[in-house]
């Protein structure tokens, strides 16, 4: 049974960091996608950034620069490291993951963790 755990969300004021965690449990290998996306008030769920199989990342333009999105294979860990947080970064972020190259439609969710951003 796949499962993914988020943690690590928040309230920061703008300018800070926070890191999020991803636990990976439930797949038979480390050939998955993975990646974060969100969904703020009042706004459509939204690819914040992704990992693929062969490790290539990508970012959504809005956090290019400011995020950083890297997985630990022997931890069946992924991260999203966020600096520079502004206030429409305030949003429920979500892991996602799906054993195909490249998670652009994933099928396996988190619960979900919030991150609140404030001027």
């Amino acid at each position: 049974q796949v499962q993914l755990v988020e943690s690590g969300g928040g309230s920061v004021q703008a300018g800070g960091s926070l890191r999020l965690s991803c636990v990976a449990s439930g797949y038979a290998s480390s050939n998955y996608c993975m990646g974060w996306f969100r969904q703020g008030p009042g706004k459509e769920r939204e690819r914040v950034a992704t990992i693929n199989v062969g490790g290539t990342t990508h970012y959504a333009a809005s956090v290019k620069g400011r995020f950083t999105i890297s997985k630990d294979n022997a931890k069946n860990t992924l991260y999203l490291q966020m600096s520079s947080l502004k206030p429409e970064d305030t949003a429920t972020y979500y892991c996602a993951a799906d054993v195909v190259f490249f998670c652009d439609r994933p099928r396996d969710w988190g619960q979900g963790t919030q991150v609140t951003v404030s001027s």
